[in-house]
């Protein structure tokens, strides 16, 4: 009797047809994704094996094979310093509170747009809350040192025209509060830009259904809009906590000076202060490892809660 070929060799060439049809009908997508692929292979993966840095005491001249090997010296150094306790809560604190109030801002924003019906208007809206996005931040900088001065600016000329004390917002009592409204100011717009497109992908039929079922506009946003987007709500917030330890250092260091090192000083700050100010590469390293292997435990236990509580998750 002829031998019939294994089942295995069958699969094989199947799933090998399957991925060459797929290659071939998707490939201007492939494309597309190319050089995001290149971005991520040059700037993300080829540096991980300077990672080692972490464990030596590195010095610029010697290069890394030349420096001395210090093992977990860095990483014993840090959690021992009277700052990092501060640093790391100050990072936690500064984290939460845009989570808890810019997070929010952007689906409120893209519901609010989704019932606009004049599409002149609504794209009009559109450009001019996306357009704080394309501005650098030290420009928007600018722009509320202006607004919030003790002297000259307009919030404090409002606050003196009621009778009020001038109020010095880049104090530490304040600074948080600048930190949020620049934030919020700058990314929220372009935030809405994927809510819009879940949006876009609602089925219109289920809100005509509700409206026979005479539904109005407020039971359709809580029983049709919201669970519609949830997914890609859920994404996102997925995706925030685990950049939890990333607390905006690029606006920080443009906004903050020493007297609000109480308030403002978070891991990526003493990461510039060390690594670039005194040159302790080693020691920033060790910082950055840390602050990525706690994001990364972050990012998987808020991707197992969500998927277990809401049945939503990033995988």
């Amino acid at each position: 009797m002829p031998k019939k070929k294994p089942a295995k060799s069958t699969k094989v060439k199947k799933s090998s047809t399957v991925a060459r049809r797929s290659l071939k009908e998707d490939f201007p997508l492939y494309l597309m994704f190319l050089p995001a692929l290149i971005w991520i292979a040059v700037f993300r993966l080829a540096p991980m094996p300077g990672l080692a840095i972490a464990f030596t005491d590195y010095n610029i001249f010697h290069g890394f094979w030349a420096s001395d090997w210090v093992g977990l010296e860095h990483f014993r150094v840090l959690f021992t310093r009277p700052q990092f306790l501060r640093v790391l809560s100050n990072t936690i604190q500064i984290s939460l509170l845009r989570l808890i109030f810019v997070f929010p801002l952007s689906i409120i924003l893209a519901l609010m747009l989704n019932e606009i019906r004049r599409m002149v208007f609504k794209r009009t809206v559109q450009t001019i809350i996306y357009l704080p996005f394309f501005v650098s931040i030290v420009v928007v900088h600018g722009i509320f040192v202006n607004l919030l001065s003790t002297q000259g600016g307009i919030v404090n000329e409002v606050i003196g025209f009621f009778g009020g004390n001038p109020i010095n917002f880049y104090t530490n009592q304040w600074f948080r509060f600048v930190l949020l409204l620049t934030d919020a100011y700058q990314g929220a717009g372009w935030g809405t830009i994927v809510y819009l497109a879940a949006l876009a992908g609602v089925d219109v039929e289920l809100y005509e259904a509700a409206q026979i079922d005479g539904a109005g506009r407020l039971r359709q946003l809580f029983s049709i809009t919201l669970p519609s987007i949830m997914p890609i709500i859920m994404l996102m917030l997925v995706l925030r906590i685990g950049g939890i330890l990333n607390a905006g250092t690029e606006q920080i260091l443009v906004m903050y000076n020493p007297t609000v090192y109480a308030t403002a000083d978070v891991l990526g700050t003493l990461i510039f202060r060390e690594g670039l100010g005194r040159a302790q590469f080693g020691f920033t390293t060790a910082v950055g490892m840390f602050e990525s292997v706690i994001s990364f435990v972050l990012l998987l236990g808020a991707n197992f809660i969500a998927s277990k509580c809401f049945k939503r998750g990033v995988w």
